[in-house]
């Protein structure tokens, strides 16, 4: 990851997004967005990659609004590492219709899972581009040792990597007896190496194990704003594994705060045609995986 630190720019007003170019089914969810307050009650680490973004939880609120998103996973973002509180002050403001994945470190207590469970976290996310340095056998140690933590509590891993880390993990991945979702459709960039064969390996691998697979951040893999090129990415993944694809916008879009929510969710009449193939990944799917219904 870059040392260079990036600007975040003040987030676009909700009344000014694109409204959806489909009918919204009810109780459909954002399932990658960001939470940041005031940084005099919730301090950074000491080197972020970003400054501090215009992404309060009213903000993410009338985002969701308008766009009629009726739920929310608050994912916890690299600006606060470990120091969850930021996100789980947000669950606890939301209620019901948001739900969490929180970053811990490995002396984290079971007690302290229990706690953040209560508040509404429901996954781990693991922090792979901070660990992408180390060996492969390294990386599948600390999985291992993070799906045995949430295992108990009945919550599964998600992984923000880079794309070559996925490839390397492919195969433990695909034996790997738990469920795990894997962010921005893989991350995996042709100007870091990766090949279409190493796509295709991941659907393989999505469609015969227990990956799920997150439709988000579309610009971070077409950087040049060509989004047509995904089309076929997205629609393979969503033929691999229907019951196991869920979307985010990745809210506030660190550190472009202006694009257009509104344009990355109506994606998905591109990607899904078919509503009730939205429905699972909108409603269904992120209800199941999130346990919603609880």
């Amino acid at each position: 990851m870059s040392s260079t630190i990036l600007t975040s720019k003040p987030m676009r007003d909700a009344g000014t997004l694109t409204r959806p170019a489909f009918s919204m089914p009810g109780e459909a969810c954002d399932s990658h967005v960001h939470v940041f307050e005031a940084a005099a009650k919730y301090p950074s680490v000491d080197a972020p990659h970003y400054t501090l973004p215009d992404g309060s939880l009213e903000k993410l609120q009338r985002m969701t609004g308008v766009l009629g998103l009726q739920r929310f996973v608050i994912v916890q973002p690299s600006y606060y590492g470990t120091d969850n509180r930021c996100m789980l002050d947000a669950l606890s403001a939301a209620g019901a219709r948001a739900r969490g994945v929180a970053m811990v470190g490995e002396n984290c207590t079971d007690e302290e899972l229990t706690a953040m469970h209560a508040r509404g976290v429901r996954a781990l996310r693991l922090d792979l581009f901070l660990r992408s340095s180390w060996p492969t056998a390294e990386i599948i140690a600390y999985i291992e040792r993070s799906v045995r933590r949430t295992r108990a509590i009945g919550w599964h891993v998600q992984f923000y990597t880079p794309g070559w880390v996925v490839r390397d993990l492919l195969p433990f991945l695909a034996g790997l007896d738990a469920d795990f979702v894997i962010d921005h459709m893989g991350y995996m960039l042709e100007s870091d190496g990766l090949t279409h064969t190493d796509f295709d390996r991941l659907i393989d691998m999505i469609g015969a194990g227990r990956g799920w697979i997150k439709l988000s951040a579309p610009y971070r893999l077409a950087r040049d704003g060509n989004f047509e090129r995904l089309k076929p990415m997205a629609r393979a993944l969503i033929e691999a594994a229907p019951d196991r694809v869920i979307w985010g916008s990745d809210w506030p879009h660190i550190p472009e705060g202006g694009k257009d929510t509104g344009t990355l969710l109506n994606l998905l009449s591109e990607w899904a045609p078919d509503a009730e193939a939205r429905k699972r990944i909108l409603v269904s799917n992120p209800a199941k995986l999130f346990r919603f219904e609880e």
